[in-house]
């Protein structure tokens, strides 16, 4: 990845906490066997994320040889495992003590910043002989070369900084301040020295320095204020939420206002969900008492409670570009109220990636992806893929909407800013799809543009906008996704080209109303729509922009839900495991669907009264199968728009024969399906 010379000091090396704040003892002649100093050890380095830093994807563990890319060139992250002749086994102490606080190798050459060494200079004697035991006792030895850097001129000269550290490098050890007390030092010991938060989080000089190394000075004010780090916003930790808030966000990742995002997230993983409960403290009670910086936002007391129902919905939802843009690829899994889903999906009100004046992370986040941080409170990890495939236009009014709206007062987001980041991310497109998809943005732009938004909605929300219709909790768009938008996700795209058309189970030629209301009936366990009303036109309508300029003998990429093979026989008793491990998280227990605490339904239910009857798709196995091959779980990877999809094609038929076979209402007029043609074998009834 690309960085710049400034961010090499934040690149992995995000907390490496000592566990005590005491007065050095002399050297313990058998540090290496000492097995009470090699456990500490392995704690501040577990803790110090070492392992992200020196080891290569796929990699030996501290064996070195993780690519950092600068303007300058290239260097390798070295092998820092007790091998005597590739790693560090040869080093004493004492020049293990040189390399950590001034960064000299034990062959007298300067290293590279990457190492936050100006911050480690704080650390205590007793935590770095417990870290030295660690390495040399505590890590397998493995025989991998380091490769050289490739740093191009006159930045290969590496004598140039050792003028770099007598300008800037200060090896004071930490001072604890005697008008504050043991918790706040604790905190100000770990921020400041080998927890070198600085080194993302304090703005840099012009030689790329830390403008302050802790809050003391005349440039104190400046520490911890905020940097962009690698096309990410290392956001301001001065005056950071309550103690308790930011306890629990770097202990899982997340907290009642935010979510991390970026290297956070692997930050999270390695390193601060190990802290003990009382560094944690230690370090929010720190950052806590901070004074807030000049341009920093003030901290909510408490999150932005979701307003009732329709009171949550924006106004321009479905009249701007950027609304309709959120409706169609943000709202499954952050809601139309902007409220997300609880330990899922992050709230967008007051959220600090949203508010920040700086838009960097949001930019980041939507163009690359995003992934929740795997802690022991929450191993599951949530993924959003990137939105590289919309425009600098589309993605622009989009965040605008979102910053706009649920209290958010940010500034705008131009197209032009998102060219800028798409350009320094060059992010990729992994989703080869054909499929186009349509954008309900541009039905503005059409001469029926009110009547198409109202079948748009009529699809997104139809339990709410025909409760005389709906008689369970499904919307069309339970199973037809972002209003019938997505590629195998049963798209309307092209479809009522293919109307009229000879319906088998019909035994007849149905046109495009007659499938509308079999929905209804068997899916929605509801009543018909009048074909007359101008709900219906407004529906058909929709589906009529949707279809473009597609033909009947058009075969249009992506429709349908694809298929799966028949002869693969399902599973039940692994049908029902697959259900427990993916599905349940969203549709429940006991297939009952997912509310929030005030009994808004999130995500459907599965079985039980409030879920389909006979259904379409789902009232044949492999049907369903396939639409839960391609569709199911969201959330699981990078695929656009959902992440949808991930299981293989055995898991996908026998959770299929599994939930589709549950309890649930009974479609009466069953009975005189297939009047001519024979039944398919895997049909549910």
């Amino acid at each position: 990845m690309n960085i710049t010379w400034s961010l090499l000091a934040a690149l992995g090396t995000s907390f490496v906490l000592a566990h005590h704040v005491h007065a050095a003892p002399s050297a313990p002649s058998t540090a290496n066997n000492d097995a009470t100093l090699i456990e500490r050890g392995k704690y501040i380095a577990q803790l110090g994320d070492c392992i992200a830093c020196h080891t290569a994807k796929n990699g030996k563990p501290m064996a070195g040889g993780l690519e950092l890319k600068t303007p300058m060139g290239t260097i390798y992250s070295t092998n820092i495992t007790p091998d005597v002749d590739a790693g560090i086994g040869k080093y004493t102490f004492e020049q293990f003590d040189r390399a950590m606080r001034k960064g000299v190798a034990a062959d007298g050459h300067n290293l590279y910043p990457a190492m936050p060494y100006p911050s480690y200079g704080k650390l205590t004697e007793e935590d770095m002989r417990a870290l030295y035991a660690y390495l040399m006792g505590g890590v397998q030895p493995v025989r991998q070369a380091n490769k050289s850097s490739e740093m191009h001129f006159p930045f290969n000269q590496r004598w140039g900084l050792s003028l770099w550290n007598w300008v800037f490098l200060d090896t004071t050890p930490f001072k604890a301040n005697p008008q504050k007390d043991a918790v706040w030092n604790r905190g100000a010991y770990l921020a400041q020295g080998l927890g070198h938060c600085g080194s993302c989080h304090t703005p840099r000089g012009f030689a790329f320095q830390e403008k302050a190394m802790d809050d003391a000075g005349s440039n104190g004010q400046l520490y911890l204020a905020g940097e962009t780090v690698e096309g990410w916003r290392a956001l301001s930790l001065r005056n950071l939420w309550t103690v308790p808030d930011t306890v629990r966000l770097l202990k899982t990742g997340q907290n009642r206002f935010a979510t991390v995002s970026g290297n956070m997230a692997d930050v999270i993983h390695h390193s601060t969900q190990h802290f003990s409960d009382s560094d944690l403290t230690a370090i929010a009670t720190y950052l806590k008492s901070l004074p807030p910086g000049k341009d920093d936002l003030p901290m909510p007391a408490a999150p932005v409670a979701p307003a009732p129902a329709e009171a949550a919905i924006p106004g321009d939802l479905f009249t701007t570009r950027g609304g309709l843009g959120y409706a169609q690829f943000c709202v499954d899994c952050h809601r139309r109220d902007g409220a997300g889903v609880k330990e899922m999906f992050p709230t967008l009100a007051a959220n600090p990636s949203i508010t920040s004046a700086n838009p960097a992370t949001l930019l980041h986040i939507t163009l690359t992806g995003w992934k929740t941080a795997e802690t022991a409170a929450y191993p599951r990890v949530y993924t959003m893929p990137g939105f590289a495939r919309l425009s600098d236009r589309e993605i622009a009014e989009i965040l605008t909407f979102v910053r706009a709206n649920w209290g958010n007062k940010a500034s705008p987001v131009t197209p032009e800013q998102v060219k800028k980041a798409r350009a320094e991310l060059d992010p990729k497109i992994t989703d080869t799809s054909k499929f186009e998809t349509p954008r309900l943005a541009d039905m503005l732009s059409a001469a029926n543009a009110q009547q198409l938004v109202r079948g748009m909605r009529l699809h997104l929300e139809t339990k709410d906008l025909l409760p005389n219709n709906v008689a369970n909790s499904l919307n069309c768009t339970s199973c037809h996704l972002n209003a019938g938008t997505v590629a195998d996700g049963s798209p309307f795209v092209g479809v009522s080209a293919f109307f009229p058309s000879y319906a088998p189970r019909a035994g007849r030629v149905i046109n495009l109303e007659e499938r509308i209301n079999g929905c209804f009936r068997r899916s929605m366990n509801g009543k018909p729509l009048p074909v007359d009303s101008d709900d219906m036109k407004a529906m058909v309508a929709y589906f009529d922009w949707m279809k473009g300029q597609t033909k009947p003998e058009d075969k249009v990429a992506g429709r349908g839900v694809g298929k799966v093979d028949p002869a693969i026989k399902p599973n039940v008793e692994n049908g029902k495991q697959v259900y427990t491990k993916q599905c349940a998280v969203c549709h429940g227990d006991d297939g009952q669907g997912l509310k929030r605490d005030d009994g808004t339904l999130v995500f459907p239910p599965l079985w039980g009264d409030q879920s389909f009857n006979i259904g379409a798709g789902m009232a044949r196995t492999y049907t369903a199968a396939a639409f839960v091959k391609r569709n199911m779980p969201i959330g699981f990877h990078e695929k656009f728009p959902l992440g949808q999809g991930g299981l293989s094609d055995q898991e996908a038929v026998d959770v299929s024969e599994y939930f589709s076979h549950q309890p649930r209402p009974d479609f009466p007029d069953k009975v005189k399906d297939w009047p001519k043609d024979k039944k398919p074998v895997d049909a549910r009834y």
